[in-house]
Parts: structure tokens; C-alpha cells; sequence
């Protein structure tokens, strides 16, 4: 039916499937497009983005199930699009990163949709796993001290560009503006909120299935007092 990839984009199947993707999820976001890879309001429908997750090809083109399947798309702005497929020229060397919102706002979900294998990132819950072999999310109290030493080691190495490592990525809550901004400009970072609302990140809690599920009073309480503490 299409011989190329350019003549699917300017079918009438795919215009028509588009405007559908974007009217029907915009309903779950109060009429707002929003990303699915970074929570960004896109503000202009002709800004939004549909990403195959599965990307297309010439093989597959002609394929319902990949090329015109809601379950295959996400929308996406114009900078995850791009860092997605790689379209940055001439990018500098190291970039850093610095990735927050609020617990179970898609955070670690972010970064590895976007991370490549040599990059770092440094995220608590991971560090507290792999110093106790507790499950993730499990952190205990007697551990603290010894991870953020290992953490500020860490963060010290992006600071100086030490090692071989591409680009740095650092997950955190960072509610406050000024503790934010400072750590950006000693790493020469760039910040990236998730921007995912306390609503959805209650649901997520409710169906999620690791430790945070069968200690949901306790995230319950890290969410709130996130977005009561939040600073924009």
C-alpha cells in the first residue's frame, strides 16, 4: 500500500489515526497534550509529536499492527522526540542531566528511555539495593550515612568529567528550587521535571507491584509532603 515511510506520514490514515491520539488522551489531561516520555503541556497540537515506540520501517510500514496501532504510539514533544532518535548535532561530550518530581512521577522510566549503555546515573533507590540486596524502594535506616557517601563520591566524578562514562543522569525528589538550581550549576547540568500530577501519581501507587505497593501509607506520606514542599 505505502512504499515508503513518507508517503504513510502524509496518508490520510495517518493524519486521521494522529488527531485521534491526541484528542483521546488529551480527555485523561483535561484537554492539555501533554508528553508521555517527559510530562510536558505541549501547548500547540501542531507541536505534539506521535512516536512509534516500535519504529517503523519499510517492512513493517504496511502493518496495521505497528504502523497504525494505538498501543504503539506515544505522544511526544519536539526535544524527547529528537533526543529519542538522535537527531542532536554535534551534542557536547558528558552532558549531566539532573532528572526530579515527585515519587512515582515515571522518573527512572524517563532517564532509561533516554540513557545509553555507558552513560551513569545515580539514583538512591538503586544505591540502597545494591549496597543492602534489599528489594528496590526497600531503604534501610542504618544504610543512609554509607549511600549518600557514595552518592557524593559519585556526583564529585561528574562534577570533574572523571572517567569515560557519556552522559551523567541523577534522579531525585529536588523539591526545593534553590538546592535544584544550585547542583545544576555546579555540574553545568540541565534539569528535567517530570511533571506528572499528585492525582496520577497516587494511582500509579495503588497498581504499581514492588515494595512501595505493600508500603503505600508511607509513599502516600512521601507524595504529599513532595508536592507540599515543591517549589517551581
Amino acid at each position: 500500500m505505502w512504499n515508503t515511510i513518507k508517503q504513510f506520514y502524509n496518508s490520510k490514515e495517518w493524519q486521521t489515526f494522529r488527531n485521534n491520539i491526541i484528542i483521546e488522551r488529551s480527555i485523561k489531561h483535561n484537554g492539555n497534550i501533554v508528553c508521555e516520555y517527559c510530562g510536558k503541556v505541549i501547548t500547540e497540537k501542531g507541536e505534539a509529536e506521535i512516536d512509534h515506540i516500535r519504529e517503523l520501517t519499510t517492512s513493517n510500514v504496511n502493518d496495521y499492527t505497528v504502523s497504525l496501532n494505538p498501543d504503539n504510539v506515544k505522544i511526544a514533544c519536539h526535544s524527547c522526540h529528537n533526543h529519542k532518535h538522535g537527531r542532536f548535532s554535534k551534542a557536547p561530550e558528558k552532558n549531566v542531566f539532573i532528572v526530579y518530581g515527585p515519587p512515582c512521577s515515571g522518573k527512572k522510566t524517563y532517564v532509561k528511555e533516554h540513557m545509553v549503555r555507558g552513560d551513569i546515573v545515580v539514583d538512591m533507590d538503586m544505591l540502597f539495593c545494591a549496597l543492602s540486596m534489599c528489594n528496590l524502594y526497600d531503604k534501610p535506616e542504618k544504610l543512609k550515612y554509607n549511600v549518600f557517601s557514595i552518592r557524593n563520591t559519585i556526583i564529585d566524578n561528574i562534577k570533574t568529567r572523571y572517567g569515560k562514562f557519556n552522559n551523567a543522569w541523577i534522579i531525585g525528589g529536588y523539591q526545593q528550587k534553590h538546592d535544584r538550581e544550585r547542583l545544576a550549576t555546579e555540574l553545568g547540568a540541565e534539569l528535567i521535571h517530570i511533571g506528572t500530577s499528585k492525582e496520577e501519581c497516587l494511582i500509579r501507587l495503588e497498581h504499581c507491584n514492588d515494595y512501595r505497593f505493600y508500603n503505600q501509607p508511607e509513599y502516600k506520606r512521601y507524595i504529599e509532603q513532595w508536592f507540599e514542599n515543591f517549589q517551581q
